[in-house]
């Protein structure tokens, strides 16, 4: 949870200790919904990737969003993150999930970058927009 706070934290993601604690508890109960992976290094937690699990008419099929991926600032630049990304994609794959989706910062050059190698593209036709069905 300490990992969770500090991601919303450093994206400014409005949310409680409760509300946190409450949404990864329903995610790890119910392994149809998601999973979260843990990222360490051989001797420390690091981060994080939360994917969160759905389905998709234009996909074919099962599909999957990468719904929070944080690794700790100290630990960034050392290909940690890239070795998490290409874990999880190649375990959705093997899963037979048809596509995997993310969002990311518009001004976060960094993180564009490593999704772009990774394969990731901008699908600059479509823009995201939320309903909160909560509040």
């Amino acid at each position: 949870m300490a990992l969770v706070s500090e991601y919303h934290r450093l994206e400014g993601i409005a949310s409680t200790p409760e509300a946190r604690t409450g949404a990864v508890t329903d995610l790890l109960a119910d392994h149809r919904l998601g999973c979260i992976w843990l990222v360490r290094t051989a001797d420390s937690l690091v981060g994080y990737v939360a994917v969160c699990f759905g389905y998709s008419i234009e996909f074919g099929g099962r599909d999957a969003f990468i719904d929070e991926f944080y690794i700790r600032p100290e630990f960034r630049g050392r290909g940690i993150g890239t070795t998490a990304l290409a874990m999880v994609c190649e375990k959705a794959r093997k899963d037979g999930i048809a596509a995997v989706h993310l969002e990311v910062g518009q001004d976060n050059a960094r993180a564009k970058s490593l999704y772009a190698r990774a394969g990731f593209v901008s699908r600059d036709r479509f823009h995201l927009m939320t309903l909160k069905s909560t509040e």
